[in-house]
């Protein structure tokens, strides 16, 4: 990106009325960032959802003086800026509507050909929390996914932690700009992690830090993984935010269950109990799941079961996922007349029985 439409992106970022989605939406209508300030207010208005209000915001002087303060701070610590619109901004979340229109990286990320995972939890994890996470990591760590989590205490640095073990990129995604660190006890981490992967914020190093900051950088979290794992959580937490943010950009979301008596599994569980994650009980769910294969081994063949005996709903479901290929589970339901929380049990049923297998994206196909 030149550095005079950096300047304009900046500057754009930097209007408070205007968030990622508005601002894509004035980039995308008029061409450019810069070319949105050179516009016309009236064409701008034309614009659906662009107000008076917005369009008197978007051309106060401000805005470009603070774009070439944070510039300076940019070429002087040579942060890699990704646009939204570059090749080297990271693919899933160029699919997010509410993806940072720029985002600031440092260290040596390398997303090309590489399963990503998001892996977040509770900042009071358990003994039993870190030693399923690490535990998942290293069965994990022969397909090499980029483990992404938000470099927080608990379950955030312990995943850091075990990637790095395992010699798998890692990507910290920070609450903050990139000229501080919290907490700053993890500091130390930093360079190995920035050598082994590094981190992602659409935060300015002039963004006071705020605790509300997390809840903005979850979305990055969600976005850039095809799964987002969920270790331990208790009722509420940031964890289950980015469930819930994952589950609203169509992407697998699973949960580790524990005892309904432990405070930090209160969470995960109920995020099993109300569908919104599938039930992590051994590592390997996770490849299996998303149909992840070794480099080294070729495509398993699956053979089905010959005379298997199908109930009259399953038939149902079979006939209809095999002439129409694969379907997600809300589109199953609907066209075979099923309510969700009965048709996700028949399909488990089915499943063993090894007439269809799930496929990435909560969809379903018949082998």
């Amino acid at each position: 990106m030149k550095e005079i439409e950096l300047l304009n992106v900046l500057a754009l970022q930097h209007v408070a009325n205007i968030g990622d989605i508005t601002a894509k939406k004035l980039i995308s209508h008029c061409g450019s960032a810069e070319a949105v300030f050179k516009e016309k207010k009236q064409n701008l208005l034309r614009i659906e959802g662009i107000g008076s209000t917005m369009i008197n915001d978007l051309f106060a002087t401000n805005h470009h003086k603070a774009a070439e303060l944070e510039l300076l701070f940019i070429k002087k610590n040579n942060v890699i800026c990704l646009y939204f619109d570059d090749p080297d901004y990271p693919e899933k979340l160029k699919h997010c509507v509410d993806g940072p229109v720029l985002l600031f990286q440092s260290g040596e990320i390398n997303l090309k050909n590489r399963h990503i995972i998001s892996v977040v939890g509770t900042r009071k994890i358990t003994t039993q929390g870190v030693a399923f996470c690490e535990n998942l990591i290293e069965q994990l760590a022969p397909y090499n996914p980029v483990i992404v989590s938000g470099f927080a205490y608990g379950t955030d640095i312990t995943a850091h932690k075990s990637a790095l073990k395992n010699n798998l990129q890692t990507i910290g995604c920070l609450a903050h700009g990139l000229n501080q660190i919290y907490p700053k006890v993890h500091k130390k981490y930093m360079s190995e992690i920035e050598n082994n992967g590094g981190f992602y914020t659409d935060f300015w190093s002039s963004d006071k830090f705020d605790k509300n900051n997390f809840l903005k950088r979850n979305r990055i979290i969600a976005g850039l993984s095809e799964a987002t794992i969920v270790i331990e959580s208790a009722e509420r937490g940031g964890s289950l935010v980015t469930a819930d943010i994952a589950n609203s950009y169509n992407r697998d979301v699973f949960a580790v269950p524990g005892r309904t008596s432990d405070l930090q599994s209160i969470g995960c569980n109920n995020l099993i109990k109300f569908q919104k994650a599938q039930m992590l009980s051994t590592p390997l769910d996770i490849p299996y799941v998303l149909n992840w294969q070794l480099e080294s081994e070729s495509k398993p063949s699956i053979q089905k079961q010959l005379f298997v005996e199908l109930d009259e709903k399953e038939k149902i479901i079979y006939n209809f996922l095999k002439e129409n290929d694969k379907q997600q589970l809300d589109t199953i339901a609907i066209n075979c007349e099923m309510p969700i929380f009965k048709i996700a049990g028949i399909l488990l049923n089915m499943e063993l029985k090894g007439v269809i297998r799930p496929l990435p994206g909560k969809l379903f196909e018949v082998i």
